[in-house]
């Protein structure tokens, strides 16, 4: 496995991640009681997950040429 493929293949899991913490983010937003906040930061998983797809495709097409 190249380095790129690597590259690549850590964006889509980052990319995954970034999706189902945004779904988590919405279900807690919309939800019945106001009082069960949960503990987990949906939020800043989202884009701390978003900034890594974004490195690891950057990484990918610089280590593309």
């Amino acid at each position: 496995m190249t380095a790129q493929q690597w590259s690549w293949g850590a964006a889509g899991v980052a990319l995954v991640l970034a999706v189902v913490a945004g779904l988590a983010d919405r279900r807690r937003n919309r939800r019945a009681s106001l009082d069960d906040v949960g503990w987990v930061p949906w939020r800043g998983i989202q884009v701390a997950a978003m900034f890594a797809v974004l490195a690891l495709a950057i990484l990918g097409f610089k280590l593309g040429d």
